[in-house]
């Protein structure tokens, strides 16, 4: 009987376990595929392209800026082994420090409105963190922040990652993402025209805006919001919508809006109509905010001409909505756009082999 030889992996000597444990989650989070939808809207053929964020560590987008933070934080020892890692959270940005902090030994306390999707709090609660529900009472969001920065303020263990305000959350979208979009069209001989994306903390948009701008100051960079809440256009809080992840009651400090072009509004209820369509016809499971930044993206393309590079962000998948609005049938409106939609098919754009090497 032939003998079997097992291989271990050789621990690089000298480096520190932290940066070693960061650099193989790093091959675990970015260099995603990005998509091309191929569909037909109003007697024409276009295309509109997506990075396809689900395929991620945690499934979205938001480990992108949880891994350069902790990157970061451990560069300039903010962090250390063993520190408490605090943050609020409507859901994706708790799960991904969830995943990376426990992954890194550090225990994880995740402050959260309470009336987020029961995947993310189950989500959460799987990775081993700990969550402080909010009520709206106690503040909602904002009272999320607060709680967590009194938590921090008590102890000189705790992280506080700040995702609304901490500069690497753009910087991690300005080093990886926007570099990605660029070298994927490139390689099939393409230039964006504009870039869309749904703000939460901003990071995306904010980030992609940068790297795309410095290869072309003619990009258009599109921030999207809920035309049920209008936050970046009112700069408050305003209504209720279902999009969960972006219009979290206030503008975020990472946010220019001089910097950026038109806030493009799209409705909720046509952001699930056009979620569920992906799905269906496509097989894309996408989440809310999914479909919200497709018709966005498919707005700028409405004014720049249907043959305009238009590039957007799937941030998640539906996995993350099975308890919400998502997974009902949704009532269509004569003024929704999904509806006159006829996907038609995609294309994949391969993940860069260049942003492979060394992480």
């Amino acid at each position: 009987m032939p003998e079997i030889l097992t291989s271990v992996p050789k621990q690089d000597e000298g480096v520190d376990p932290a940066a070693r444990k960061l650099k193989e989650l790093g091959r675990l989070v970015g260099n995603t595929p990005l998509l091309g939808i191929e569909f037909s809207f109003g007697g024409k053929r276009r295309v509109i392209y997506a990075k396809c964020e689900q395929l991620n560590l945690t499934g979205s987008i938001k480990d992108r800026m949880a891994l350069h933070i902790m990157k970061k934080a451990y560069a300039s020892g903010e962090l250390h082994s063993g520190d408490t890692i605090a943050e609020a959270t409507s859901g994706n940005t708790g799960i991904s420090f969830a995943a990376l902090g426990r992954a890194l030994g550090h225990p994880v306390k995740i402050f959260m409105p309470d009336w987020m999707s029961l995947e993310r709090k189950e989500l959460i609660r799987a990775y081993g963190a700990e969550i402080v529900p909010v009520s709206k009472e106690q503040g909602g969001f904002l009272g999320s922040i607060k709680m967590s920065e009194e938590f921090a303020a008590k102890r000189s263990d705790v992280f506080l990652p700040r995702q609304f305000s901490n500069e690497a959350n753009t910087e991690a979208h300005a080093s990886t993402t926007g570099p990605e979009i660029w070298s994927q069209l490139e390689s099939a001989g393409l230039r964006p025209h504009a870039f869309v994306a749904g703000v939460g903390t901003g990071g995306t948009a904010m980030g992609v805006g940068r790297f795309l701008r410095s290869r072309n100051s003619k990009v258009k960079i599109h921030p999207v919001e809920p035309a049920e809440s209008p936050t970046l256009s009112t700069g408050h809080k305003v209504g209720k919508h279902r999009i969960q992840g972006i219009s979290d009651e206030f503008i975020p400090a990472l946010v220019d809006l001089t910097a950026l072009d038109e806030v493009i509004a799209v409705c909720d209820g046509d952001s699930i109509v056009m979620a569920h369509k992906l799905a269906s016809e496509l097989g894309l499971a996408v989440g809310i905010s999914s479909g919200c930044n497709f018709l966005a993206a498919l707005k700028v393309q409405e004014q720049l001409g249907p043959n305009a590079v238009v590039v957007t962000v799937f941030p998640d998948d539906n996995k993350k909505y099975l308890s919400t609005d998502l997974m009902r049938d949704e009532p269509v409106r004569e003024d929704y756009l999904a509806p006159k939609i006829e996907l038609s098919g995609l294309s994949t754009m391969a993940r860069v082999c260049s942003f492979c090497d060394g992480r």
